[in-house]
């Protein structure tokens, strides 16, 4: 798509204001690789209300335990008595909710626990507005204010051919195209991405005016290509708000063994490359004394151009501990190391 046929956002003054440094990913409220007590996703969601200063922000999606996220996040929010006008919430759209007809989900199997529904991606004009009012109903009274296209990388993926991709594609456009009729009709106040593949991201805003990107399991301490920093400060020159997701790999830099939602174990050369990679990064981390999720979170949010990074935690006493990591001081000597031992790709000594 030329620039002349470009998909103009509707904006207003209310487009998108500057959101706090953390926003609160809901994953975990979905039985992200762990089924939570429902007395602990309360915890979490209160501790994320107390803590927060100003307005409280959470990242969800559909596709979060097929709807369970949503659904349990709304259902905190009212029992806490949540007004809705404190809160913001970001709802990535285009998985929908379906009947579970087989013993697991058939989306991301073996990553998703104990859930009682399937869900099944829509990505098409009609598809995106069913997923939109779908995922209000399921927030209880609360609705999103935030919404994107979820996964555009998988769901272009699945083509069988060149003419097949383009198709998807033009269904992506398609989801655009609804995001800003809800916008303009005053349902919505933003409109974004959300994407693991941060190409697809950089294609969809040459062709798409967003508010706001979400960039996932690409911009870490481990992995920050040099094309993709490049990318990222650009967008944020052309106005567009850059968060960052999944800044420890699905929990592996900071002790877990799933990277990017598949589990790794040792015993083969691409997995043991991972593993000598997280041995060296805690090595250093030790010697500095500071806590290999700090030293995550302070790359992630300090990369030029991001203004806030999304975190998800399945214990409501390390929300706490999530927010002071915002306020950590590192020494330049910490990243210079980390350059030196060839941990990191790119001279990243001064993230302040």
């Amino acid at each position: 798509m030329n620039e002349r046929h470009k998909l103009h956002n509707p904006r207003t003054d209310t487009a998108i204001a500057d959101l706090p440094p953390i926003v609160f990913g809901t994953s975990g409220l979905g039985n992200l690789f762990v089924a939570l007590e429902e007395q602990e996703k309360l915890n979490i969601v209160s501790e994320c209300l107390r803590l927060s200063s100003g307005k409280v922000v959470f990242d969800s999606a559909g596709k979060y335990g097929a709807g369970l996220a949503l659904e349990t996040l709304g259902k905190c929010l009212k029992q806490l008595n949540a007004r809705p006008e404190d809160v913001v919430i970001s709802n990535k759209l285009g998985w929908y909710r379906t009947d579970l007809t087989t013993d697991e989900p058939t989306f991301e199997p073996g990553v998703w626990k104990q859930l009682k529904h399937d869900a099944i991606q829509k990505i098409s004009y009609e598809g995106i507005l069913q997923c939109f009012e779908q995922g209000n109903e399921l927030l209880n009274g609360y609705r999103a204010q935030m919404v994107s296209v979820h996964d555009p990388d998988e769901y272009i993926a699945t083509a069988s051919n060149a003419q097949h991709s383009e198709k998807l594609y033009q269904d992506v456009l398609e989801a655009y195209r609804a995001l800003y009729d809800l916008k303009r009709q005053g349902k919505v106040q933003s409109i974004g991405v959300g994407a693991k593949d941060w190409k697809i991201i950089e294609r969809i805003t040459k062709d798409v005016e967003l508010d706001w990107i979400m960039i996932a399991n690409s911009m870490t301490i481990k992995s920050h290509p040099k094309e993709l920093l490049r990318f990222i400060a650009d967008a944020s020159r052309q106005g567009i708000y850059v968060i960052n997701s999944a800044v420890f790999h699905s929990g592996f830099l900071v002790g877990s063994n799933y990277f990017d939602y598949r589990l790794v174990e040792k015993g083969n050369i691409q997995s043991d490359a991972l593993f000598k990679w997280r041995e060296d990064f805690f090595a250093v981390c030790n010697e500095y004394a500071i806590g290999p999720a700090q030293a995550c979170v302070q790359f992630a949010l300090n990369v030029p151009g991001v203004k806030s990074i999304a975190l998800n935690t399945t214990n409501a006493s390390r929300v706490q501990s999530n927010l002071a990591m915002v306020q950590t001081t590192i020494p330049t000597q910490f990243w210079g190391e980390l350059k030196n031992r060839n941990l990191t790709e790119v001279d990243f000594t001064s993230p302040v």
